[in-house]
């Protein structure tokens, strides 16, 4: 009886774990011509993920418009927007289509925005916000450089 209990335990612990991977770790790529991982989105999912890189785009560029007029409080205020509260608007099934490492780089992306514009309200300081910009923007570029978003055609 104990045997099957455990063979039961063993199956269970092997589902979940294959679970664990597709949805928390691998999510849904393919590997396109480029060499990059595509992410294969429902058009709603991939036009939401552009968007939010849209909204990075746009908060940089004010960034460093304010840096220039040394306006600390418009540099906290453009970061403030793609910081940690921009992502409330994931939602978990896409979430799980997205591999760890875009993960990581998203919620890593969304932290250094908000330590941005913790910076420029502390300190005052537009070079050092631009510093803290040029380095949140490594991840930017290491996201482009491994992914790209592509839709899943629709089904007819």
């Amino acid at each position: 009886m104990c045997k099957l209990c455990w063979a039961f335990l063993l199956c269970a612990l092997v589902a979940i774990g294959t679970m664990a991977y597709k949805f928390i770790i691998s999510g849904e790529t393919l590997t396109a011509k480029d060499g990059r991982q595509s992410l294969m989105l429902e058009e709603g999912e991939r036009d939401l993920v552009l968007t939010e890189m849209r909204m990075f785009l746009s908060a940089v560029q004010q960034i460093i418009q304010a840096a220039n007029q040394d306006d600390p409080e418009a540099i906290a205020a453009a970061a403030t927007i793609v910081g940690r509260a921009a992502q409330a608007a994931v939602p978990g099934s896409l979430m799980k289509k997205l591999p760890l490492e875009f993960k990581r780089l998203g919620f890593d992306t969304h932290n250094k925005f908000d330590e941005l514009a913790a910076s420029a309200k502390q300190f005052g300081d537009p070079a050092f916000s631009l510093e803290q910009l040029s380095e949140l923007m490594q991840n930017c570029v290491s996201c482009h450089a491994a992914y790209r978003v592509d839709a899943i055609p629709a089904a007819k």
